[in-house]
């Protein structure tokens, strides 16, 4: 009875802990993509994540050609979907690489953060 009882305490302890390892807004996709090169310079970039992020503890940067900051729009979440990051850019890019990097907040309060790159021809 004790081993049937230590085992369930054990399985229940691993789902625990699964969960909790599992519980971050990872970056699943982004356009423009990751490495990618695109020939007209984008006016918006969308991140999406595993999960809902909350906005008012996250942030996204741009910088372009010789590490500069890109001046972009408010972090905003699509509509009825709050793992969709949408980020304006108001100005429109020139040639060069640009590096997004970004942190988050998802819902159950767990911090991320990242980068990655593209260029405009």
């Amino acid at each position: 009875m004790r081993l049937r009882t230590f085992g369930t305490a054990c399985v229940l302890a691993a789902g625990l802990i699964s969960q909790q390892a599992f519980a971050h807004a990872h970056l699943k996709s982004e356009t423009p993509a990751a490495d990618s090169q695109v020939s007209v310079a984008p006016s918006e970039l969308t991140l999406g994540f595993s999960e809902g992020v909350e906005p008012n503890f996250s942030k996204v940067e741009v910088s372009g050609p010789d590490n500069k900051s890109v001046k972009t729009g408010e972090f905003k979440l699509a509509t009825n979907d709050n793992t969709q990051v949408l980020i304006s850019l108001p100005a429109p890019l020139t040639s060069g690489k640009y590096v997004v990097s970004w942190h988050v907040v998802s819902v159950d309060g767990h911090k991320t953060q990242g980068k990655y790159s593209f260029s405009v021809k």
